[in-house]
């Protein structure tokens, strides 16, 4: 399979560099699942963008630079908030359907999340990452130059040195000579189980967070942090890990799986309070006894804070209220969540929303610029799976569309302006050394325990000695699975298990080096906050 640029993952990440590659190259876009399983697709709240005479650059530049702890990259921030308006406009002219307001000065409704000074989230009601992703799948299904792989599973990237003599594992490839380069990647067909050469002159990783590594999340199941793995596997440094974000207000109910509560809700005046089981205290809002900011504080305050609630109390969730906003405007600002607690018997225009902390988004990545390079050539990082240094120590909200809309054609202008390469021949893939997995009940009980054990020792609030722990299960589950890739053919689920044990790692290490409490980053052990912030930038073993 040869192309011009191969793109692993379907978010708005990926389909943006796609879209603006595809007039001059031949595009394939490789998705583990359909084009709209990603998390991109599942965004409720908007895209964050300076779109009115009353905001500033600087204005939303700042607000970033709070949210993020001191850790944001001054240079990546403004240059991503700066390219906010045309980022929209681009996908105003693909057709998104944002909402309207006749009185806003560009004819659209703009709402504020936690964390914002200004009212400035474009958004189309409260399923803006839907309406994108439909509008953007429509067209890469359109174009004569993208080729879809639907179903397909990456396992690695083929680079010249970091992968050579890794052969062992599956038969693997030579030693390719010459520049240390990404020529590729290996995918698997899930729907027969055939491996492909995927030869490409750019390599792309769009693949999105890492969300499946806790118990409890609002990322769909397919994020596993497949780029994050691949990258450092094969030699690309990662940064800042340790910055977990954990959305503060994640539907609490048996049968609702991974729901999640728009900030939106809070910052149309939403308010957090005690449900009924803490007796006297029921009905009392705790956020102003947290943050002067109260239910707008930014999203790692909020999760703190409901976190102490419920642990102070033994409460297993609490109520976020907006029974008190117009029944109306609930349902035309917010008809998706509307729909979906009314299937579930809960009101909204009546009734307080049970919700509780999940994780949310990964703010760490693979280090790259601002063009979406990576420590390799030919590979490239955007989106969630990358760290361009806007987000620091916790992401400011809505930021993240425009993340992936504004690096995503600095990506692809990169690439259009790079000059050709000649690839080696590349080898397929070996698997004459494997056999068939005889217990797969391996893989199953693996996965349970590592999602199990982050969530109870890397969670909201660390300690040195339950992140000691963690480290120490992951060895010995690396260790297991290790054995076992090399063993049996690889398969979907041992492929998911391999990334996200190496991203728990990844997670671990990064915090155990963070001796401070900063941004989503709150350690028992070092509560105070150091003077000058600097980033977590692991760097892999030489192989």
């Amino acid at each position: 399979m040869k192309f011009d640029v191969a793109i692993v993952g379907s978010g708005l990440a990926g389909l943006s560099v796609a879209l603006h590659l595809a007039q001059t190259r031949k595009v394939a876009i490789i998705s583990k699942r359909e084009l709209l399983d990603g998390a991109s697709n599942w965004a409720q709240g908007g895209i964050a963008a300076v779109l009115d005479s009353g905001d500033s650059h600087d204005q939303h530049i700042t607000d970033t630079l709070v949210a993020g702890a001191g850790l944001c990259e001054e240079a990546a921030t403004r240059y991503i908030v700066e390219n906010g308006r045309a980022a929209i406009e681009w996908l105003i002219e693909q057709g998104v359907p944002f909402t309207r307001d006749a009185s806003a000065e560009l004819g659209f409704h703009l709402t504020r999340e936690g964390g914002h000074s200004q009212r400035r989230i474009i958004h189309a009601a409260d399923a803006t990452g839907h309406a994108v992703q439909v509008t953007l799948e429509q067209k890469v299904r359109a174009h004569p130059n993208i080729a879809l792989f639907e179903h397909h599973c990456a396992i690695d990237l083929i680079t010249s040195d970091k992968l050579a003599g890794k052969g062992a594992l599956h038969g693997g490839i030579p030693h390719l000579v010459g520049q240390p380069r990404c020529y590729g990647l290996y995918v698997q067909d899930e729907r027969n189980g055939q491996v492909l050469t995927f030869e490409a002159e750019h390599t792309v990783l769009a693949t999105g967070g890492a969300g499946k590594v806790y118990l409890y999340t609002t990322n769909p199941d397919t994020a596993t942090g497949d780029g994050i793995a691949m990258a450092w596997r094969a030699g690309c440094r990662v940064s800042n890990m340790e910055f977990i974000q954990f959305h503060p207000t994640c539907l609490y109910h048996p049968y609702a799986k991974s729901f999640l509560i728009t900030e939106a809700i809070r910052g149309e005046g939403g308010l957090l309070k005690l449900p009924p089981e803490a007796g006297p205290a029921a009905g009392t809002r705790f956020m102003p006894a947290h943050d002067e900011r109260g239910e707008l504080a930014p999203r790692d305050v909020v999760a703190r804070a409901i976190d102490f609630e419920m642990k102070k109390r033994g409460l297993d969730y609490v109520h976020l209220d907006i029974s008190h906003q117009d029944p109306d405007f609930l349902k035309e600002h917010f008809p998706t969540i509307h729909a979906r607690c009314m299937e579930l018997g809960i009101d909204i225009t009546k009734q307080p929303i049970p919700v509780v902390p999940a994780v949310h988004f990964t703010c760490g990545g693979i280090v790259t610029d601002l063009a979406g390079r990576t420590d390799i050539p030919g590979l490239y990082a955007v989106g969630e799976t990358a760290c361009t240094g806007l987000h620091g120590a916790n992401r400011l909200a809505s930021n993240s569309l425009l993340e992936c809309v504004v690096i995503g054609r600095a990506c692809a202008h990169q690439i259009a302006a790079a000059p050709p390469v000649a690839n080696p021949a590349l080898p397929p893939w070996d698997e004459s050394r494997v056999t068939n997995a005889d217990e797969e009940v391996v893989i199953a009980h693996n996965w349970d325990e590592l999602r199990r054990f982050m969530w109870n020792y890397v969670g909201i609030v660390r300690t040195t000695k339950r992140l000691e722990r963690a480290q120490h299960r992951i060895k010995l589950l690396k260790e297991e699975i290790d054995e076992y890739y090399r063993n049996f053919r690889i398969t979907h689920d041992l492929l998911e298990l391999r990334n996200l044990v190496e991203v728990a790692s990844l997670i671990v290490n990064s915090a155990l080096s963070r001796h401070e409490s900063r941004g989503l980053h709150y350690s028992r052990d070092f509560p105070d906050t150091l003077p000058k912030a600097l980033p977590s930038v692991l760097t892999p073993p030489r192989r």
